[in-house]
Parts: structure tokens; sequence; C-alpha cells
């Protein structure tokens, strides 16, 4: 049995991070029951990449029953409230207001079904002087000031994946599980508020920190502004292989093994970290001449032998024939599609992973057995 069979989810979501949250409720055995416009997430159309479907809706949307339900009319908003009543879990990314112009302001919800666990993602939460703006991952990163320590030192840059939308959803989706946990000693549901802005600037606490204390980091692309040797250095064919040093010993066995300067640690320019990031060209520059001397075979050779943390650095190609990915396979209405597995591997614990649904394919059996579920609900 999985650990959230007999749980229900009403999502009515869209884009990355609610679904985010919501695939990896539905992978633990719930219930996720996708409130969809009749159009569809617009996530269907980001591209047609995989089998003429979209990417990002494939990865994020398996496991969930898909119901059209246009919340534009009373029949819609009547079918929707039927099923959060039904639910455990009502989990929303609209923009600011949208849900209580459609009647299911939070706290009525939560005054009619106090069992309910309500999980809202939005840009810059319900208050504050942004809280009305738009918001998509992009935005965000710029706006907390993640492109700013991302990049190399000629200009900022994006983090390449949705890094802001899928934070978002994991901090959603551990603040879910906790909401769980309390209301099975307390029989009460909770209001849960998450957003977008709030979840990166908590990721960008060592930055600020540094900032304010007068220590702004720099941006170095693959090298670290607070530690070095750290960072990629090419072998002589041309492997770009990422090196990081951590502690003083660490440092004097990969001089003496990898470097083959034992006496390497006695030069006062390299002496301390502190030593080494101040003298960080030089620190740079004598691993690099030796690294362009040796072959990746060899590098990797050295770097296991002296026990040195380091990852070479792959394109998404590479990760593809990566001999450490472990997949997983999911029908989707286009066919069958291969994805990275989930991270969490529970020992002795077998997980199927559930189908991406076809846009409304679950509408009538869903809405039909809501009032079913209502009456169980209502009487337990």
């Amino acid at each position: 049995m999985l650990p959230l069979e007999g749980i229900m989810v009403v999502a009515v979501e869209q884009a990355v991070a609610a679904p985010f949250c919501s695939t990896r409720l539905a992978d633990a055995g719930a219930t996720v029951i996708k409130v969809e416009r009749p159009e569809g997430d617009f996530a269907r159309d980001y591209d047609a990449n995989i089998k003429g479907q979209s990417s990002y809706f494939v990865w994020l949307n398996r496991g969930k029953k898909s119901v059209c339900i246009d919340l534009a009319t009373d029949q819609g908003r009547g079918q929707l409230e039927r099923l959060i009543a039904g639910a455990d879990i009502f989990l929303q990314n609209l923009k600011p207001g949208a849900l209580e112009k459609l009647g299911f302001a939070r706290e009525r919800l939560r005054r009619d079904y106090p069992k309910l666990i309500c999980c809202s993602i939005s840009g810059y939460g319900d208050s504050g002087p942004y809280a009305q703006r738009k918001a998509y991952d992009l935005l965000i990163q710029a706006e907390s000031g993640l492109c700013s320590v991302t990049g190399g030192a000629e200009a900022a840059s994006r983090v390449g994946i949705s890094v802001v939308d899928i934070s978002t959803g994991a901090t959603a989706h551990a603040a879910v599980l906790e909401a769980l946990f309390a209301r099975s000693r307390t029989g009460q549901g909770c209001d849960i508020r998450v957003s977008m802005f709030d979840v990166m600037a908590d990721w960008m606490s060592v930055p600020l920190i540094n900032t304010e204390h007068g220590k702004p980091p720099p941006r170095m692309g693959l090298s670290h502004p607070l530690i070095a040797p750290y960072g990629a250095f090419r072998s002589s064919d041309g492997k770009d292989i990422l090196i990081s040093i951590q502690s003083e010993r660490e440092r004097k066995v990969f001089c003496a093994v990898v470097l083959e300067q034992p006496k390497l640690p006695e030069d006062p320019r390299f002496a301390t970290i502190e030593d080494r990031v101040r003298n960080r060209a030089a620190t740079d520059s004598v691993v690099a001449k030796v690294f362009g001397a040796l072959s990746r075979t060899e590098l990797i050779a050295r770097l296991d032998k002296a026990e040195i943390a380091y990852g070479e650095v792959n394109s998404s190609a590479d990760l593809a024939t990566h001999p450490h990915l472990r997949r997983i396979e999911v029908e989707t209405p286009g066919g069958r599609v291969a994805m990275p597995a989930p991270g969490p591997i529970v020992i002795g614990e077998a997980r199927s992973y559930q189908a991406v649904p076809k846009l409304g394919a679950d509408t009538t059996s869903i809405l039909q057995a809501a009032e079913p579920r209502i009456a169980k609900r209502q009487s337990s």
C-alpha cells in the first residue's frame, strides 16, 4: 500500500509549480483530480517535442485524473464545490484574487470543510506591494537576485531549468505532507500559502547574508566564490572536469597525488583557503597546467586514487547515457515515454507510475463519483 492511498487531492493548477507538487502526491498513491479549463492547462501547449506532446506536461502530470470544468459558469463552480467537499487537499495556483472572485475564498473553505488542507501557490503572496504582479519562473529568478549570482563575470544568466517553479512545488509538497501529519493528530486541516519569491529569497540566504556583511559574491561561472581550487579545468583531450577541494587535508593529498607537487602547500600564496581565493588566478593556473597535460582517463584515475570529489561537465546528451541515470516509463496519450525517475527510493516498496491523462478523460467518471464520496466523508 502506498502512503497516500485514500487521500484525494483537487488541484486547480497550471504550468509547473503546483503540478510538480501534485504529481509527487500522485506518485505516493493519492488520487489527484486535475481540474482544467475547457481548453486545458496551457502547459499542454508549451511545446510538442514528446510524441506531439508538451515535455513539461508529460513530466509533471502522470498519475492524475483530468476533469474539464468551466469555472466561469454556475454549473462549473457547483461541480468544483462538490469535488472540494470530498477532498483532503485543495491545491491551486490561480492568479491572486481569482479564487475569491469565483466564490472559493480560502477562509470560507476552511470554515465549511474544517478537515481540508488548502495550499495556494502564488508569485509574491497575498499582500505587499508586488502581490498583484504576474510572476513566472524567469521573472522571479531575476527579481530575487538569483540571476545576479548565476553566469560568468561578463553577464548575469538564468538557471537553465525552471528552478523557481520546481523549488516552489517542492516546498508546497513538503508543507502539505506536514499538514497531513498534523491533521492525523488534531483532525484539523489548514491554510498553506507559498510564494515563489519567498521560496527563492530563502534559497538566496547565503548570497544575501554575505552581501549584507560587505562581501557580495561575484559571478564566477563554474568556480566557487569562497573556495579555491573549486572549478572546472580542461583535460588534454578537451573534457572539462570540475573539482572541489573542501579541506586542508584534501588539498595536501590533491597536490601530492593529482598535481604531483607535494611541496605546493608550503607556498605562502596557497597556505590557507583565504590565500588561495585571494590568489585565485595563480591557484587555478597551477591546476590548469597539470590538467591540460593529462587526458580525461589519466585525470580521473588520479582523482579516484586521491579520493578527490569531482564531476565531469556533461551535456543533457551525456546525461541521456549516464551510467547512474535511473528511468521510469509512463503511458501518455501519444505513447509510452521514458523519463528520469523521481529521487526518493523507498527500500522494499515497489512504485508504479500511472499514465498522463488526456484532456478531460475523467470528467464524467469523477463528477459522477463525487456525491457518494461527499456522503462518505460527512459520515466519517
